[in-house]
Protein backbone atom coordinates (compact mmCIF):
# COMPACT_ATOMS: atom_id res chain seq x y z
CA UNK A 1 0.00 0.00 0.00
CA UNK A 2 1.42 3.48 -1.09
CA UNK A 3 2.50 6.54 1.56
CA UNK A 4 -0.49 8.35 3.31
CA UNK A 5 -0.25 11.86 1.26
CA UNK A 6 1.97 14.59 3.15
CA UNK A 7 -0.47 17.17 2.14
CA UNK A 8 -3.55 15.38 4.06
CA UNK A 9 -1.25 14.74 7.50
CA UNK A 10 -2.55 18.04 9.42
CA UNK A 11 -6.34 17.62 8.54
CA UNK A 12 -6.43 13.63 10.18
CA UNK A 13 -5.33 12.34 12.96
CA UNK A 14 -2.28 9.21 13.10
CA UNK A 15 -5.26 6.92 13.74
CA UNK A 16 -7.28 7.96 11.01
CA UNK A 17 -4.47 8.21 8.05
CA UNK A 18 -5.64 5.48 6.00
CA UNK A 19 -3.42 5.47 2.67
CA UNK A 20 -6.44 3.79 0.93
CA UNK A 21 -9.14 6.35 1.94
CA UNK A 22 -10.97 7.94 -1.47
CA UNK A 23 -9.32 11.40 -0.77
CA UNK A 24 -5.72 10.07 -0.87
CA UNK A 25 -5.70 8.34 -4.19
CA UNK A 26 -8.57 10.92 -5.86
CA UNK A 27 -6.95 14.56 -4.49
CA UNK A 28 -3.93 16.26 -4.38
CA UNK A 29 -2.35 18.97 -2.74
CA UNK A 30 -3.82 21.52 -5.36
CA UNK A 31 -7.24 20.18 -4.90
CA UNK A 32 -7.35 19.91 -1.14
CA UNK A 33 -9.63 22.96 0.27
CA UNK A 34 -9.01 24.58 -2.83
CA UNK A 35 -10.40 28.28 -2.62
CA UNK A 36 -11.53 27.35 0.93
CA UNK A 37 -13.95 24.86 0.06
CA UNK A 38 -14.45 23.21 3.59
CA UNK A 39 -16.92 20.05 4.91
CA UNK A 40 -18.25 20.60 7.89
CA UNK A 41 -21.58 19.73 10.06
CA UNK A 42 -23.71 21.42 12.67
CA UNK A 43 -23.75 18.27 15.05
CA UNK A 44 -20.02 17.92 15.29
CA UNK A 45 -16.87 19.75 14.75
CA UNK A 46 -13.99 17.97 12.94
CA UNK A 47 -12.48 15.59 15.50
CA UNK A 48 -15.35 15.08 18.06
CA UNK A 49 -17.11 12.09 18.58
CA UNK A 50 -19.99 11.28 16.99
CA UNK A 51 -23.56 10.86 18.81
CA UNK A 52 -24.63 7.84 19.38
CA UNK A 53 -28.14 9.23 17.69
CA UNK A 54 -25.83 8.68 14.29
CA UNK A 55 -25.13 5.09 15.41
CA UNK A 56 -26.41 1.88 15.94
CA UNK A 57 -26.76 2.30 19.39
CA UNK A 58 -30.21 3.98 18.81
CA UNK A 59 -32.87 3.12 17.65
CA UNK A 60 -34.06 5.77 15.65
CA UNK A 61 -30.91 6.83 14.59
CA UNK A 62 -29.79 8.41 11.11
CA UNK A 63 -27.36 9.54 9.12
CA UNK A 64 -25.67 13.21 10.24
CA UNK A 65 -26.14 16.37 9.21
CA UNK A 66 -23.38 18.31 6.83
CA UNK A 67 -22.63 21.30 4.99
CA UNK A 68 -20.26 22.48 2.39
CA UNK A 69 -19.43 25.80 1.36
CA UNK A 70 -19.30 26.83 -2.37
CA UNK A 71 -16.11 24.57 -4.55
CA UNK A 72 -14.55 26.03 -7.33
CA UNK A 73 -16.11 27.64 -10.03
CA UNK A 74 -17.25 25.39 -13.10
CA UNK A 75 -17.86 21.95 -10.48
CA UNK A 76 -21.10 20.04 -11.88
CA UNK A 77 -21.46 17.99 -9.08
CA UNK A 78 -20.46 17.02 -5.33
CA UNK A 79 -20.05 13.70 -3.92
CA UNK A 80 -19.84 12.53 -0.53
CA UNK A 81 -17.64 9.20 0.73
CA UNK A 82 -17.60 8.26 4.50
CA UNK A 83 -14.87 5.72 4.87
CA UNK A 84 -13.78 4.14 8.45
CA UNK A 85 -10.43 4.58 8.21
CA UNK A 86 -9.68 2.22 11.68
CA UNK A 87 -8.24 -0.76 10.47
CA UNK A 88 -4.32 -0.05 7.98
CA UNK A 89 -4.18 -3.56 7.34
CA UNK A 90 -7.40 -3.90 5.20
CA UNK A 91 -9.10 -1.85 2.36
CA UNK A 92 -11.44 1.58 4.54
CA UNK A 93 -14.86 0.12 4.97
CA UNK A 94 -17.55 2.41 2.93
CA UNK A 95 -20.17 3.68 5.45
CA UNK A 96 -22.23 6.00 3.07
CA UNK A 97 -21.82 6.61 -0.81
CA UNK A 98 -24.01 9.95 -2.05
CA UNK A 99 -24.07 11.85 -5.04
CA UNK A 100 -26.00 13.58 -7.55
CA UNK A 101 -25.44 17.09 -5.19
CA UNK A 102 -25.62 20.23 -6.97
CA UNK A 103 -21.97 21.94 -7.28
CA UNK A 104 -22.49 24.98 -5.13
CA UNK A 105 -23.00 25.42 -1.75
CA UNK A 106 -25.38 23.50 -0.13
CA UNK A 107 -25.94 20.66 3.00
CA UNK A 108 -27.94 17.46 3.64
CA UNK A 109 -30.05 17.74 6.90
CA UNK A 110 -30.10 15.01 9.81
CA UNK A 111 -31.49 11.74 7.84
CA UNK A 112 -32.40 13.37 4.82
CA UNK A 113 -32.33 10.99 1.66
CA UNK A 114 -29.90 11.70 -1.06
CA UNK A 115 -30.44 12.20 -4.41
CA UNK A 116 -28.23 9.35 -5.24
CA UNK A 117 -26.24 6.55 -3.19
CA UNK A 118 -23.92 3.64 -3.70
CA UNK A 119 -23.67 0.50 -1.59
CA UNK A 120 -22.12 0.85 1.68
CA UNK A 121 -19.74 -2.12 2.87
CA UNK A 122 -22.63 -3.96 4.03
CA UNK A 123 -24.45 -3.92 0.54
CA UNK A 124 -27.26 -1.12 1.44
CA UNK A 125 -27.75 2.21 -0.16
CA UNK A 126 -27.94 4.13 3.32
CA UNK A 127 -25.94 5.02 6.14
CA UNK A 128 -23.97 2.85 7.68
CA UNK A 129 -24.83 2.73 11.09
CA UNK A 130 -21.24 2.75 13.28
CA UNK A 131 -21.40 0.02 15.25
CA UNK A 132 -17.94 -0.86 17.52
CA UNK A 133 -17.79 -3.38 19.83
CA UNK A 134 -17.97 -1.64 23.68
CA UNK A 135 -14.94 -0.07 24.85
CA UNK A 136 -13.43 0.12 20.66
CA UNK A 137 -13.13 3.71 18.71
CA UNK A 138 -13.39 3.54 15.04
CA UNK A 139 -12.49 6.57 13.10
CA UNK A 140 -14.92 8.03 10.52
CA UNK A 141 -13.61 10.72 7.91
CA UNK A 142 -16.15 11.70 5.94
CA UNK A 143 -14.95 13.03 2.38
CA UNK A 144 -16.48 15.50 -0.41
CA UNK A 145 -15.32 16.02 -3.67
CA UNK A 146 -16.43 18.43 -6.50
CA UNK A 147 -15.97 17.29 -9.71
CA UNK A 148 -16.01 19.47 -13.20
CA UNK A 149 -18.22 16.66 -14.98
CA UNK A 150 -21.55 15.50 -14.06
CA UNK A 151 -21.43 11.88 -13.01
CA UNK A 152 -23.69 9.37 -15.20
CA UNK A 153 -23.28 6.79 -12.48
CA UNK A 154 -27.08 4.64 -11.60
CA UNK A 155 -28.17 4.64 -7.73
CA UNK A 156 -26.48 1.14 -6.08
CA UNK A 157 -22.92 1.25 -7.29
CA UNK A 158 -20.08 0.70 -5.09
CA UNK A 159 -17.05 1.93 -3.99
CA UNK A 160 -15.15 0.89 -6.17
CA UNK A 161 -17.30 2.46 -9.46
CA UNK A 162 -17.81 5.45 -7.90
CA UNK A 163 -13.92 6.58 -7.21
CA UNK A 164 -13.24 5.25 -10.67
CA UNK A 165 -15.98 7.55 -12.00
CA UNK A 166 -14.40 10.30 -10.88
CA UNK A 167 -10.97 10.00 -10.74
CA UNK A 168 -8.93 12.44 -12.73
CA UNK A 169 -12.38 15.08 -12.96
CA UNK A 170 -11.95 16.49 -8.63
CA UNK A 171 -11.56 20.35 -8.98
CA UNK A 172 -11.31 20.30 -5.11
CA UNK A 173 -11.99 17.97 -2.13
CA UNK A 174 -12.37 18.40 1.29
CA UNK A 175 -12.41 16.19 4.77
CA UNK A 176 -14.34 16.22 8.27
CA UNK A 177 -13.54 13.81 10.66
CA UNK A 178 -15.07 12.06 13.60
CA UNK A 179 -14.19 9.36 16.20
CA UNK A 180 -17.08 6.88 17.91
CA UNK A 181 -16.34 4.71 20.10
CA UNK A 182 -18.85 1.61 21.27
CA UNK A 183 -20.60 1.50 24.42
CA UNK A 184 -22.06 -1.08 26.35
CA UNK A 185 -25.69 -2.31 25.48
CA UNK A 186 -28.09 -0.36 27.61
CA UNK A 187 -30.91 -3.34 27.15
CA UNK A 188 -27.68 -5.17 28.95
CA UNK A 189 -27.69 -3.11 31.81
CA UNK A 190 -31.53 -3.07 32.20
CA UNK A 191 -31.22 -6.77 32.64
CA UNK A 192 -28.80 -6.66 34.60
CA UNK A 193 -30.76 -4.05 37.18
CA UNK A 194 -34.08 -6.77 36.86
CA UNK A 195 -31.66 -9.26 38.38
CA UNK A 196 -30.81 -7.17 41.24
CA UNK A 197 -34.42 -6.23 42.06
CA UNK A 198 -35.13 -9.80 42.12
Amino acid sequence: MTDFPDWLTGALPPSARHAGLAIAGLGDKRSFARGGFALTSPAFESGEELDPCFSAQEEDAVAPPLEWSAPPAGSQELIVIVEDATDASSAPRAQWLVWGLAGQRGKLLEGEVPPRSGKNALGNSEWLLPDPPEGETRHYVFQIFATELPLTLMPGATREELIASIKGFVTACAVLYAPFTGTPDEDEDFDFDDEDME
